[in-house]
């Protein structure tokens, strides 16, 4: 089914040019992260005369003064801010933007289509390693860090979808992730869960993961591939092919594919190990294990 074009009045969407263009500028200008989201979270939140009060030292609540600092992403922790092996100075621009991101979805203003779908897409020019044209992001994306997304041209990402981008993430052309969809580039190692592998996990151009489908880490979904609904993919999917099931495998071929395609008995092949990411940590990292776990086997 087509779409139709949608707009807004005139007066509406004069606004909102503004304020996008607004935030555009200053994140793009060199002004301190912190200052330009904390702005922003407050002013869309309603909160400007309350946070004056506070700054101008009236008491508030305990509760109050919580909230009023977590417009502040430096007032703030993320669950991937205490990974080990993160780029640090990556890290510190795109947990800010992130936050953004985040409690600006928390807002009933991200209810409003055109308006949530355009500061997202200003967003990721600054959030992601690089952004195409025409994409659509709707609400509910969560990001590990962000900095390791590459996305390209008309991509669409529905709603509730994660993007694991511990390791490197790459999501093509014409890309569509619907609804609850996870794409992983990281992985545990199934004795010690807190060593880490992190991956280069490839969705290609014209690829379609469907509803609830997800993609392990250091696989490939090839050109123009369909994962099924609720699909798990452990192996790279080649070009053309539809894959259902847990584990995805290949059942048919796109018609009209076929003579271009692999056939469907060579499908199958994981070449996770060809894309692990290796990484260095600092000799002086102050690590903890969060299971305390005996991970000796019975003698």
């Amino acid at each position: 089914m087509t779409k139709r074009y949608v707009s807004l009045p005139e007066d509406a969407e004069t606004g909102m040019r503004e304020f996008i263009d607004e935030v555009d500028r200053r994140l793009s200008s060199g002004e301190d992260t912190c200052s330009v989201v904390e702005d922003v979270l407050i002013d869309l939140s309603g909160d400007r005369e309350a946070y004056d009060r506070w700054q101008d030292g009236a008491s508030v609540s305990a509760a109050t003064k919580v909230r009023l600092q977590s417009y502040d992403p430096c007032n703030t922790t993320l669950e991937s801010e205490y990974y080990a092996e993160k780029d640090e100075d990556e890290f510190r621009r795109s947990k800010h933007l992130q936050w953004l991101w985040r409690q600006f979805d928390s807002l009933p203003i991200a209810d409003n289509v055109e308006f949530a779908l355009r500061f997202r897409r200003m967003l990721a020019d600054h959030l992601f390693a690089d952004c195409g044209e025409n994409c659509r992001f709707f609400k509910g994306i969560t990001f590990t860090y962000g900095h390791n997304i590459t996305i390209g041209d008309n991509a669409v990402v529905h709603d509730d979808v994660h993007l694991d981008d511990r390791g490197r993430l790459t999501i093509g052309d014409r890309v569509s992730i619907s609804d609850g969809v996870h794409v992983y580039s990281h992985d545990h190692d199934v004795v010690d869960q807190t060593a880490v592998r992190n991956y280069h996990t490839i969705v290609e151009d014209d690829v379609r993961l469907t509803y609830d489908s997800m993609v392990r880490a250091g696989n490939k979904v090839g050109e123009n591939a369909i994962v099924g609904a609720r699909g798990v993919v452990q192996h790279d999917i080649p070009a053309h092919h539809i894959a259902v099931g847990m584990p995805a495998r290949s059942v048919k071929i796109k018609p009209g594919w076929e003579s271009v395609a692999t056939p469907l008995e060579e499908a199958g092949v994981n070449r996770q190990d060809q894309r692990r990411l290796e990484y260095d940590l600092p000799d002086d990292l102050d690590v903890f294990d969060e299971f305390e776990r005996d991970l000796q086997p019975p003698h």
